[in-house]
């Protein structure tokens, strides 16, 4: 087992390198390391993260209650201690802010699709928490569900937060990870589409890495069409939707359950509320078609 000084240089080495690639910006992110089972590594508040010595980290309990360090731990070590509460295999935890993926989810376009098969392996899909105020309870409760079952969780408008069983590298490897993957979304939206897997690819996938079909769709699944539960293995599709008013073009993206983003050229405010339902029945037809 690495020693404390040891693992104090890794949360360095990691902060470095959360700075380096934009995923944090001034004090934001946080970084532990259980070290027991009632001791834990965690980065100080009010740091740059990119530019931490050793004493910009301190020692808590399991509780959050600090044991060593002149600073304080940060603001969101609640989030840490729940998802080291509700999973003792956890070694690592990483919190940051990588634009693309929060920028999805102010957008409200859900990443948990099957479309990439390195993520499906590794992560299975990757859910967005709702929103939460941060520094506050309500963001570990706004995690729980999904901490206590996926390694990577996109928090709504506050960054994304990922998961070790292995230590801080893989950690931040995770977060990584998820940023590419909504990179390259990005880029295919602006292309056009977004296709998902196939069922039967998941289930290859699902197989040869032995992450479980339930790890795919259970509690997250947002009927992106790859587990046979949606409508289209093609999630991006327009439809033309019309009323005495007036007519709008729509964009239905089913990553957002419940939700559909109108767009028009016309005096459409006050239409919206009143042919909403209308609109959405119309795209589920159009798209079963």
């Amino acid at each position: 087992m690495r020693s404390e000084v040891n693992l104090k240089k890794d949360i360095i080495e990691v902060g470095k390198m959360l700075h380096a690639k934009g995923y944090i910006a001034a004090t934001d992110g946080n970084i532990s390391v259980r070290v027991s089972p009632n001791r834990i590594l965690t980065t100080a508040t009010g740091v740059s993260k990119g530019f931490m010595r050793e004493e910009h980290i301190v020692v808590v309990d399991a509780d959050g209650n600090l044991l060593s360090g002149s600073y304080q731990p940060s603001s969101e070590l609640k989030m840490h201690l729940i998802a080291y509460k509700l999973r003792p295999e956890i070694k690592a935890i990483v919190h940051g802010h990588p634009p693309t993926c929060t920028a999805f989810t102010i957008a409200g376009i859900s990443l948990a699709k099957c479309v990439l098969p390195e993520v499906v392996m590794t992560l299975g899909v990757i859910p967005t928490a709702d929103y939460a105020t941060p520094s506050t309870g309500e963001v570990p409760e706004s995690i729980r569900d999904f901490i206590a079952k996926y390694d990577a969780v996109l928090l709504d408008r506050h960054g994304a937060i990922t998961v070790s069983s292995k230590n801080v590298f893989d950690a931040y490897y995770k977060l990584e990870k998820i940023e590419h993957t909504a990179e390259v979304t990005l880029k295919a939206r602006q292309l056009g589409q977004v296709k998902t897997l196939t069922d039967e690819q998941v289930t290859k996938l699902a197989d040869v890495s032995g992450i479980g079909r339930e790890k795919l769709c259970e509690g997250s699944c947002v009927n992106c069409g790859s587990c046979g539960q949606g409508t289209s293995p093609i999630l991006e599709k327009t439809a033309v939707a019309s009323s005495q008013e007036g007519a709008a073009t729509v964009t239905c993206d089913e990553a957002v359950v419940g939700k559909a983003a109108v767009q028009s050229g016309g005096a459409l405010g006050s239409l919206e509320a009143r042919v909403k339902a209308e609109v959405i029945t119309e795209i589920k037809r159009i798209m079963n078609s």
